[in-house]
């Protein structure tokens, strides 16, 4: 019998949240009940093996809802859009079904309570993120998005400032530019912590974990769109491990593992699980053991199903 060539540390929480979970849920029950077509707009979620999967199934996805023909179902994807967005679609006729994960919706509610009391309100997040474009589509003359602690500095306003910030950032991400907003014009409104999506501060303190217990290689399984898979990669490379992002479908690299004895395996929020079982398989072909399990947190969150797909 071969030695063993190393560990291999499994992250929990991992892969789906209970914001996709929703999501995907939604557009698989349309298929069930209408058949296809059924449109989104937006990838539903950002996992090219998800998308595939359902577009199989018959699910269409397109970038504007202009694409899609009248009378369709249109499904918003989980990342929320703006306001002119939905009023499109119901003028054209289409029959919305919103799969906005319910936490971005909070922020959206957010961001009209702030604006429409007179404060400037600071996004905090990536500016050509879709979560964000959507966010800050619902007060866009009353809101700035702010990506670093430099911007912040810079930023010039006679207003009161509240601050909101995207979903899948980090506390970590978040608490400098924050600081910097309030060094900088003084008294602000601080987003409130549950701003911040619990499954995103989770997977980001699991990978922590698993370097912390000797991991000095973390995979992240992922596709490149997703923010929160990539940023899973760059906490594990701050917390001093090497880190890649690995798509769970194609074989491993064998000199990505070389000299790593102890190997963390994770999954971004919209990765299914199915691909990190593949994964921790193709690493025991090579030699290593079955995962341990490093767990931080326990998720029990689950959000309602939209009316259009709930059943009795």
């Amino acid at each position: 019998m071969s030695a063993v060539r190393g560990r291999v540390l499994l992250a929990a929480p991992r892969s789906f949240c209970a914001g996709v979970d929703r999501a995907i849920e939604i557009v698989e029950r349309l298929l069930e009940q209408y058949g296809p077509p059924v449109y989104v707009r937006h990838a539903i979620v950002h996992n090219d093996h998800v998308l595939r999967r359902l577009e199989k199934l018959g699910a269409v996805f397109v970038e504007d809802e202009e694409e899609i023909p009248e009378g369709e179902i249109c499904v918003l994807s989980a990342h929320g859009v703006a306001p002119a967005v939905k009023e499109n679609a119901q003028k054209r006729g289409l029959r919305v079904v919103d799969a906005t994960c319910p936490l971005v919706n909070k922020v959206h509610a957010e961001a009209r309570r702030y604006a429409d009391s007179g404060h400037l309100v600071a996004l905090v997040g990536h500016e050509n993120h879709v979560e964000v474009i959507g966010t800050l589509g619902e007060r866009p003359g009353s809101t700035v998005v702010i990506e670093s602690p430099e911007q912040a500095r810079e930023l010039v306003t006679d207003k009161p400032v509240a601050v909101i910030t995207q979903t899948t950032l980090s506390l970590d991400d978040v608490a400098p530019i924050v600081d910097a907003l309030e060094n900088h014009l003084g008294t602000l409104r601080r987003p409130h912590a549950d701003d911040i999506c619990y499954a995103t501060q989770n997977r980001q303190d699991a990978v922590k974990a698993m370097v912390s217990q000797g991991a000095s290689l973390v995979l992240v399984i992922g596709s490149e769109t997703s923010s929160n898979a990539q940023r899973l990669v760059e906490v594990a490379q701050a917390a001093g491990a090497q880190a890649t992002l690995v798509d769970g479908e194609s074989g491993l690299d064998a000199k990505l593992l070389d000299g790593h004895e102890i190997v963390g395996l994770t999954a971004g929020a919209s990765t299914p699980e199915e691909l990190v079982r593949a994964t921790a398989a193709r690493l025991s072909e090579v030699g290593y053991a079955l995962p341990e399990e490093i767990e931080v947190a326990k998720e029990d969150v689950h959000f309602r199903l939209p009316k259009e797909v709930a059943r009795a």
